[in-house]
């Protein structure tokens, strides 16, 4: 009885120091979480790649690697070259000229009945939180791209040798419930691909229609905008409002055409993402609500900042698919019904 209170206190004291070693390493743990996740979505391209010949030649598994670590590390650098600079420069440009504006914005409205209610120096002041807040923001990122490569490399290591890993992984649980956490890992492992792939293209679509729309236009600060718009995306509802809104405020210090140049875009993209886009990237996703959507993005963002705001979501895809398999009750027909949707 004795040596059983000794191994129980022994486990609970084992348990806390693994915890605090973790929380210790957390930024590196979230590296690998993310390199991974990376290397569940590009997987599949390595088949793509091997599929590649001319003449008698075929790609091998270890050239398709290299190739597709070659490509990612040359995108990577070509962002950093030429799309990071233009978004750093507007963003520094809006983090000065922000105050400015919104002193102008508060002398505007002074005439409203409202006004007497609103303090513009805390105003101007809570104006200069936020853009400092933006111009560390794009510090950071910049400072990140030793992280990036990083990834890259853990992401190329995964790929190799993701398989045994993950076939040790489920080997420690018992056996007569090992083929079911396989194949439900797998089936999770195919929606969170779907999803960060879908959600990616969306993201990148607004970006790059926001992009060219706001050039058009002559809009200022357009790059930061334009990737404030795709980025803002990855949060149902209240991203695109946010981006809409962000993007009116600066065109109506313009001029109002530019305001109703905004207006318009907005309106005929998000009908036509809404009607086509989304139900044909997004059909083979996991369906989350936008409440936990949300609610994953407050708590990854909470936990780790952006990074974990990055993978909350696909966190969050795999926890619901865990909890459909091992917690929801149903009754036979309906489980049946779960499985061929699958």
């Amino acid at each position: 009885m004795a040596n059983n209170h000794r191994s129980d206190i022994l486990f609970f004291f084992g348990v806390i120091l693994a915890l605090w070693v973790a929380y210790s390493v957390r930024d590196v743990l979230m590296l690998i979480y993310v390199s991974a996740l990376f290397a569940v979505v590009l997987s599949p391209a390595i088949g793509m790649i091997q599929k590649m010949h001319i003449g008698s030649w075929r790609a091998g598994r270890g050239f398709a690697i290299v190739f597709l670590i070659l490509m990612l590390a040359l995108a990577g650098t070509l962002f950093a070259v030429f799309a990071l600079p233009p978004v750093y420069r507007d963003g520094r440009n809006f983090s000065a000229d922000w105050p400015r504006h919104m002193t102008e914005f508060t002398e505007g409205i002074k005439h409203l009945p409202f006004a007497s209610k609103i303090d513009p120096a805390g105003l101007q002041k809570y104006a200069a939180e936020i853009a400092g807040g933006a111009g560390g923001l794009f510090l950071n990122l910049a400072g990140g791209i030793f992280g990036f490569f990083t990834a890259i490399i853990l992401t190329a290591y995964f790929i190799i040798d993701g398989d045994r890993t993950f076939q040790w992984a489920v080997s420690m649980f018992p056996f007569h419930q090992q083929h079911r956490l396989n194949s439900t890992l797998l089936r999770a492992k195919a929606r969170m691909r779907n999803w960060l792939i879908g959600q990616s293209m969306l993201m990148l679509s607004l970006g790059v229609c926001s992009l060219i729309v706001y050039w058009a236009l002559g809009l200022k600060y357009f790059y930061l905008l334009a990737m404030f718009a795709g980025i803002a995306n990855i949060l149902p509802i209240a991203g695109p409002i946010s981006a809409v809104v962000l993007a009116s405020a600066v065109a109506i210090m313009d001029s109002p055409q530019k305001l109703v140049g905004v207006i318009i875009f907005f309106a005929v993209y998000f009908q036509i993402e809404s009607v086509f886009l989304s139900p044909r990237i997004m059909r083979h996703t996991l369906n989350l609500s936008p409440l936990t959507v949300i609610i994953a993005l407050s708590l990854g963002g909470a936990l780790a900042g952006v990074v974990g705001a990055l993978v909350s979501v696909p966190t969050a895809a795999l926890v619901m698919v865990l909890a459909d398999e091992y917690l929801v009750k149903r009754k036979p027909a309906e489980h049946a019904k779960a499985a061929a949707a699958d």
